[in-house]
């Protein structure tokens, strides 16, 4: 395999005499064995919301029914990050990767055999079981197998994974959905499953520890009602615009608020007191952990208000197609591409948190211009805007990544892929969330002048309101990773 690579990628697979990790060729297997099941993870999740009008029209549901095939995977992934985080020490990254493969694979097929959508959810929250014991480790795995020398190199190829299979999953998914129908966006999974799950059992180290005292269920049970009611409170905010939603919507995004508040607060009291916590509160002793997880969460805000904030400017101010949408968002995921090999081959040799502060910026100048789009944009000057988001964030994620398991032991590396999910997710909620408010807020403003709904032009005007507060979080992002420049480096324990 390491022949067909460029000459960058096959050091990956180099042996050197003080390496720690695995050997080069035990090395390349386990890497395929992560990125295989990386790969049908991204494309699940972005292929499943081209596919929900075909599979309600299929299963005979409504499109508020069908949104739980989307819904059901994200809940049960969210709520069970920490828990797999912390189990993996003790039952190993080999057992609980290839089980969480197992899982994730056989519940594919049975998300393509359904034949009612209440199935088609009960297999999409197995999917989601599985998928969430496979990604909460997946970069400690990468962290386990590589010597600390690659560490930066192999995520950045990890990103690139990520954006090309983001980029190229609606055409994918479109083209199975065109030619063979939505059974397929799920079978495909099966043969690489299979593949995956044996490279995973051969090659992935086992890395499990004896353990010092029982597991803890009250923290998983915290962390997963937090994390849930927190998903829940994103998910109403965003359909406050819709018709109808109203006060009631805000009531009820507000409850689940408030118990993902409160359930937030027992996790993290009873891990002070837990004999073997869920999550090791002493790994954010370290600020430079830390201040990289408070970047990650700031950073995913931005990204996660843009992510959704782009579909409505481009259909709704615009009048673009669904198609031609996700082709005006290509540029984004196609930055990523060009620039994150670099920016983790370069987080090797200089300081990560340099390069993270840079790519933050340039990832806030890419909001900020995306934010002052004229009221009718041409693909050309929206596509360059969006590939400078792209290659700004794909600048800062992986030497930030590098960063965050770089600073713990490697024994503790489990637990800082978590917290990488959990930030990941938390931010990308709080984003939609927000921009739920802000469609709220503008839409009452538009009924109360008479109207039924906005206007294409108040559209563009709430989303670029929208961006302008992104970009805000992206700015507070870059300056909470410039505070790490004046800290030396700190070896972890």
């Amino acid at each position: 395999m390491s022949r067909f690579l460029p000459i960058p990628a096959m050091e990956l697979f180099s042996d050197h005499p003080n390496d720690e990790g695995l050997p080069g060729k035990q090395r390349r297997r386990a890497m395929l064995a992560v990125m295989t099941a990386t790969t049908m993870a991204v494309f699940d999740g972005t292929i499943i919301n081209v596919a929900l009008p075909q599979i309600s029209q299929a299963l005979q549901t409504s499109a508020a029914v069908s949104i739980w095939v989307s819904n059901a995977y994200l809940l049960a992934t969210a709520m069970t990050l920490a828990a797999f985080a912390a189990l993996s020490s003790r039952i190993g990254f080999r057992a609980q990767f290839s089980a969480g493969l197992a899982v994730f694979t056989l519940a594919s097929l049975g998300c393509a055999l359904s034949g009612s959508v209440t199935l088609l959810i009960l297999m999409r929250i197995l999917q989601g079981l599985g998928g969430a014991a496979m990604l909460s480790i997946a970069p400690a795995i990468h962290r386990t197998i590589f010597p600390n020398r690659l560490l930066g190199r192999i995520l950045g190829l990890n990103a690139v994974l990520v954006a090309a299979s983001t980029a190229v999953g609606p055409v994918l998914g479109g083209t199975l959905l065109a030619m063979l129908g939505w059974e397929w966006i799920f079978a495909i999974n099966v043969p690489l499953g299979v593949l995956a799950v044996w490279l995973a059992w051969n090659a992935v180290p086992d890395t499990r520890k004896p353990a010092q005292a029982a597991f803890d269920l009250a923290g998983a049970l915290w962390s997963a009602l937090a994390m849930g009611a927190l998903i829940m409170a994103a998910d109403t905010c965003a359909r406050f615009a819709e018709p109808g939603q109203g006060s009631g919507a805000a009531f009820t995004a507000a409850a689940y608020a408030v118990t993902a508040l409160l359930a937030g607060l027992a996790f993290v009291r009873g891990q002070r007191r837990a004999a073997d916590p869920l999550l090791p509160l002493d790994i954010f002793a370290n600020p430079r952990f830390s201040l990289a997880a408070l970047t990650s969460l700031a950073s995913f805000v931005g990204q996660g208000i843009a992510f959704v904030a782009l579909p409505f400017l481009f259909q709704n101010a615009y009048g673009y197609t669904a198609f031609e949408s996700a082709a005006l968002f290509t540029p984004w995921p196609l930055g990523i591409v060009l620039v994150a090999p670099h920016a983790g081959r370069l987080a090797d040799r200089h300081s990560p948190a340099l390069l993270s502060s840079l790519g933050l910026a340039l990832f806030a100048l890419g909001l900020v211009l995306l934010a002052l789009l004229p009221d009718q944009a041409q693909p050309w000057d929206i596509g360059w805007r969006a590939l400078v988001c792209g290659m700004g964030f794909g600048f800062f994620q992986s030497p930030n990544n590098r960063e965050m398991l770089g600073n713990v032991s490697r024994e503790r590396s489990g637990n800082a892929s978590g917290v990488l999910a959990i930030m990941r997710t938390f931010g990308q909620c709080l984003g939609a969330a927000l921009l739920g408010v802000i469609l709220a807020v503008r839409t009452a403003a538009a009924v109360a002048q008479g109207e039924l709904q906005m206007n294409p032009v108040q559209d563009g005007e709430a989303i670029r309101i929208a961006l302008w507060l992104a970009a805000a979080a992206t700015a507070l992002a870059t300056a909470v990773s410039a505070s790490r420049l004046r800290r030396k480096a700190e070896s972890p324990a």
